[in-house]
């Protein structure tokens, strides 16, 4: 069967590999979906997950699929079962992550299928929409970690899935003040269907004098500064870093879930004068299924925008790593399921 894996930096391919062969406690999920994502763009820039390893690295952390084995003694799941796979934790191995095993495929197997890593997709929901849980379960953590309040003024720097993943959580939450900001007109164009305040293109918008426009300003000693409460930075860009310290708010909040992998020069002071805020968010809430409850309560389905089959991966790959005006990108593995 196929599996995309990566072999070196910038070595991807489809290769053929052997079927899973499930134990006792294992389930094997037939996948209809998964997504690709910039967490893959950089495992295969760098060849694995932080260079080449002893064996290609799996890809494919996005997936739901229906369950078509059980071992006999498994008791949570059966055959038939339209699931989502959270993609494991570092007990069981990481699917798609540095696990042995990536959803890039027509059929996964899953280790321990009684650890409750195979969450049910109620009626209803479609298979390749239902993959989108595992970025929004990141964005929802991102917005868990900048602590939002009732009543605040919210800024969503960087507008792919787990920003949109983002904005949705907050607005599904009760947030009116929500403004994204992304270079991309389609990214922007799907935010405001979310429900955001306010679209913002950093190209050509002063995105601190819009953000005091819509949420006001407070006093600071050196002037006053937007009355934004938390940011969510999303983006990957050091620049928004470091404009968010020097141009946020006292007392302002900030969640870091894009991927940084240079140091970014930082003013302490700035923070300390501003008793602010800077915490990192990975992964996702306490409890995912949260992700597939939001997918399954609101139409989120437009934010994904572009569907391939497994075998036009290099497609996939090339629109995700060339174009910005695209929401989640995913692979059909099985459209028939989806």
């Amino acid at each position: 069967m196929l599996q995309v894996r990566v072999h070196g930096p910038g070595d991807v391919r489809v290769d053929d590999v052997p079927p899973p062969d499930p134990g006792p406690r294992d389930a094997v999920v037939k996948v209809a979906a998964c997504g690709i994502c910039g967490s893959d763009l950089s495992y295969i820039r760098m060849g694995g997950m932080a260079g080449p390893g002893p064996e290609p690295l799996c890809l494919g952390h996005e997936m739901a699929g229906v369950v078509s084995c059980v071992g006999d003694q498994v008791a949570t799941v059966q055959v038939g079962d339209r699931v989502v796979v959270e993609p494991g934790n570092e007990e069981l191995g990481r699917i798609g992550g540095g696990g042995p095993f990536g959803g890039l495929t027509p059929e996964l197997l899953v280790r321990e299928a009684d650890a409750g890593l195979l969450h049910p997709v109620p009626d209803g929901l479609p298979l390749d929409v239902a993959a989108f849980a595992e970025p929004l379960a990141v964005g929802m953590h991102a917005v868990e970690q900048a602590d939002v309040r009732e009543g605040d003024g919210v800024a969503v720097f960087g507008c792919g899935p787990v920003g949109l993943a983002s904005v949705a959580s907050l607005v599904d939450q009760g947030h009116e003040q929500v403004v994204a900001v992304d270079l991309s007109a389609t990214r922007r164009g799907l935010a405001l269907g979310l429900g955001a305040q306010a679209a913002l293109d950093p190209a050509t918008d002063d995105v601190w004098a819009a953000l005091a426009d819509l949420h006001g300003t407070t006093p600071f000693m050196f002037g006053p500064t937007p009355a934004t409460a938390a940011f969510i930075e999303a983006s990957g860009s050091p620049k928004v870093l470091t404009d968010i310290i020097d141009r946020g708010r006292v007392g302002g909040r900030l969640s870091v879930v894009a991927l940084h992998y240079a140091p970014v020069p930082t003013s302490f002071l700035m923070m300390l004068m501003k008793e602010f805020t800077v915490r990192g968010s990975m992964e996702y809430p306490e409890r995912f299924a949260d992700a597939v409850d939001l997918l399954a309560r609101r139409d989120l389905s437009a934010l994904v925008t572009d569907r391939f089959p497994l075998e036009r991966f290099d497609d996939a790959l090339a629109l995700l790593e060339g174009s910005k005006e695209c929401g989640k990108v995913m692979v059909a593995v099985d459209g028939t399921l989806a």
